[in-house]
């Protein structure tokens, strides 16, 4: 087997498709470095228990997740579709010269939704991510940082980019053997998203102002909401999905200022849902404008 390649673990029941990244030579044995597909993990493995994977179980695999993301986009994008009907109905009942009726465009309103500062540990992630963000009418900033090196320079970021959403996740994990899930020393970059939400929160503590989404797979979800995180991974510290920041991000960016995010329906929006991603109440950032130029 050589990096690039796909495999599964027997040992897991095949049940996650990964990438080999790095092969490392341990004495007379050989490790085997993975990453995730489509979930946000980093493991090892021996050669013995690795089996690669076929084209057409790969397509398999793909094809499912690929609509379950399709699923999330299209249903992301018809609920701003409705929402933006209902506006355009109460612009138009507004003026007494024209009955309300939905086949009419909105010709006064306009809107600017929130900025998204999105920190990743992982490269092809984020560049997911990015285009993901680029479809969904979203502006983002994106940086690659490991996230032991996240706490250090997320500040100077924040007050460069002054984003009103901010995304710090890359890969996380519980340590093989431990018991107690809500000690932090017991996973591998918890402590670290910790960390940049606390420097975050002692810069702007008003989590409407600053709304921060921090976590992996399997991160301690109770320790990052402690921090002052609105929106993190993992209540059931199982594996995400790359793109669930994303979508937590979107609906935050797209709800009316005037409006607090619906938690349950945000979560509904994601790829893992409540096992995976949980958090507070939080303000919208989408803010309306009146009148719109004729310019633009």
């Amino acid at each position: 087997m050589d990096i690039g390649d796909l495999v599964v673990r027997k040992s897991y029941g095949k049940d996650i498709t990964f990438k080999i990244i790095e092969i490392k030579k341990i004495k007379d044995s050989t490790l085997y470095i993975l990453k995730g597909i489509n979930l946000r993990i980093i493991a090892d493995s021996p050669s013995e228990d690795l089996e690669l994977v076929s084209e057409e179980i790969m397509s398999k695999k793909e094809a499912t997740f690929n609509r379950k993301v399709n699923g999330s986009i299209k249903k992301i994008l018809m609920s701003r579709m409705d929402e933006k009907g209902y506006r355009s109905e109460v612009e138009i009942s507004r003026s007494k010269s024209a009955k309300p009726t939905k086949d009419k465009a909105p010709s006064m309103l306009f809107g600017r939704p929130g900025r998204v500062l999105h920190i990743d540990g992982d490269a092809e992630y984020l560049d997911v991510c990015l285009k993901t963000y680029k479809q969904l009418s979203v502006e983002a900033v994106g940086h690659v940082i490991p996230e032991a090196d996240q706490p250090k320079r997320i500040l100077t970021l924040v007050k460069s980019v002054k984003p009103d959403i901010v995304v710090l996740t890359g890969h996380d994990a519980i340590i093989k053997g431990a018991e107690d899930y809500m000690n932090i020393d017991n996973y591998k970059n918890s402590k670290f998203f910790v960390q940049s939400v606390t420097e975050l929160r002692n810069y702007e503590p008003n989590y409407d102002d600053l709304v921060i989404f921090a976590g992996a797979c399997q991160s301690c979800y109770e320790a990052i909401l402690d921090a002052g995180a609105n929106f993190a991974s993992s209540p059931n510290r199982i594996l995400i999905h790359c793109l669930d920041p994303v979508f937590i991000s979107e609906r935050v960016a797209y709800t009316n200022v005037e409006k607090i995010v619906s938690v349950q329906d945000l979560i509904e929006n994601t790829i893992t849902g409540v096992e995976g991603i949980g958090g507070l109440q939080t303000r919208g950032k989408y803010r309306e404008g009146f009148p719109k130029s004729k310019y633009s």
